[in-house]
Parts: C-alpha cells; structure tokens; sequence
C-alpha cells in the first residue's frame, strides 16, 4: 500500500545529479561551473520516488524555518513557506498557524488544497493570509514549487519604498531582472483579490517581489532555491538600507557586468547550493530532529 500524505517515509540516500568528467558533451549544472578542484560538486537531487521526494521537501522545509528563526525573521504568526505537492500538484504544503519557526520538523506540516482544507499532514489551523497569497501563486506559475513569505527587519523597512533593490554589488546581481514590486497596501491579505493583485505584480517572470508597505516574497523551483533568494534579498535590503544613509552618490553595476554575474551565480542549481550550509547547520545543531 503506498504511504498516504501522514505518514513519514523512511529516510534514504538520494542519488543527486553529477556530471560526467570524461564526456565533454555533457553540460555540467551551473554550480558545477562556479566550482573547481577536479571533483564535481553535487546540485539538486534526483528522486524519482514521488512519495520521498514529498519528504525530501519538507524536511529542506522544515530546515529552512529553522534557519529563518536563527536569522531573527519571526513576529508573531505572520510568515510562511508554501512547497507544491508531489504527488498532486494541485495542492501544497504550508506551516502550521502560531508554531514557532525555529520547533518545526518536517511532520509539522500541513497539506492542503485549492479551497484552504486541510486534507493531510498535520491536521491544524492555517494562517488564512498565507494560503490566499500561496495559493494564488501557485494556480499562476506552474514553474514555481516553492515560496517564502516572512515579516523580516529589513524587507519590512525596505518595502516602505516600495521600490526595487539598487544592482549595486555581486549579491544584489541575483535579483538582476527578476525582481518585481507591489506597489499597493490593501490590508491583511484576506480576499482572493489582493493575492491576484500580487500575482500580477510578479509576472510571468519575476522570481522575487518586494510587497509595499508590508514585506518579501520570493520563490523558486526548490524550496532552497526560495529560502537562499530570501535570506539574499533580505541582507541585501539591510545593505541597501545602510548605503542610503550615508548619503554618498552610488556606483551602479553596469548591465554586462550584471548581467554576467545573473547568469553565473542566479540559476537554481547554484542557489540551491548556495542554501546548503546553512541547511546542513540546522541538521547538525538539531541533531537531527527536525526531520
């Protein structure tokens, strides 16, 4: 009998993707291509398991929550990583309503589908603001599996702006053309409206959104992918935030330059890799125990 939504799949190595070094017509992952010393560098795992895929992501879920409570992005209830259901697509996974980041383990989770009902996992409350937000990305972007939505210090600060990130160091390069804003504040997002209202602010295209007056959003193939492009996005806006107070004029990055640096380090193999020691951190540090 195949394991339902509830019940925890056994924990097994995954074979992860990895270039052939003798066959020169094989194009190595991107983060393959930023790394040297002879040895290849493993990038998103391949599971061709569906149901331990499902559990692959929610323990990288689960370990994402925590490493945003270490980096201070909680308050209160407000926050959530949605990741889009292997086995059925048309439904996703969030956190649990008023669970504290930093305690969630991969059984925490709640399965739950286009209406907001809880139809596996644990089977508790929602954050309604949350599902509405999630679900209209999801519906809209077939090519997002995952996205992040937190209350942080500087994203918060940022976001009264209401504007883009300045591309004016190598981190900021990996919202080069992929970054979109909201601008309109329409209260807690509660009506399916103003989750429509941010989806069309995404676009088709953007991978990271800066809500006006409110806070970030980003997304990704992965839920690695969302949570690096958020923790990213959120240093990036404290640096941002640092550069405009001290009123001196700004060096811009040229576009070839950004544009470079986009391609090289923006891809999701690399921002995969990118969230990977901070995972590995809260594996290490929970011994374990938020799978």
């Amino acid at each position: 009998m195949s394991p339902s939504a509830s019940q925890s799949v056994e924990r097994t190595p995954v074979v992860a993707k990895q270039p052939h070094n003798d066959d020169a017509s094989v194009e190595a992952p991107q983060n393959l291509v930023v790394a040297t010393g002879g040895y290849p560098f493993p990038g998103i795992p391949i599971i061709e398991d569906p149901y331990k895929k499902r559990q692959w992501q929610l323990e990288h879920m689960a370990g994402a929550f925590r490493v945003f409570a270490r980096k201070g992005f909680t308050e209160g209830t407000s926050g959530h990583i949605s990741v889009r259901d292997t086995i059925d697509p048309s439904t996703f996974w969030i956190n649990p309503m008023g669970k504290h980041f930093g305690m969630l383990k991969a059984s925490d989770m709640v399965h739950i589908n286009e209406d907001g009902q809880v139809i596996g996992g644990n089977k508790v409350a929602i954050n309604a603001a949350g599902f509405v937000i999630h679900s209209a990305i999801h519906r809209a972007r077939p090519d997002i599996n995952a996205a992040c939505h937190m209350h942080s210090p500087a994203g918060k600060a940022w976001a009264t702006f209401g504007k883009p990130v300045d591309i004016i160091n190598q981190d900021s390069c990996n919202f080069y053309r992929t970054q979109a804003v909201y601008n309109d504040f329409g209260g807690v997002v509660l009506g399916e409206e103003e989750g429509q209202k941010i989806v069309d602010a995404l676009g088709d295209n953007g991978r990271v959104i800066i809500l006006q007056n409110h806070g970030l959003l980003t997304t990704g193939g992965t839920v690695d992918e969302a949570a690096y492009l958020f923790t990213c996005l959120e240093r990036t806006c404290e640096v941002q935030l640092m550069v405009e107070a001290s009123g001196l004029p700004k060096k811009f990055i040229n576009e070839k330059a950004a544009k470079f640096t986009a391609e090289a380090n923006a891809d999701p193999e690399t921002l995969y890799t990118e969230f990977q020691p901070d995972f590995e951190y809260e594996i290490w540090k929970s011994e374990g125990e938020l799978f």
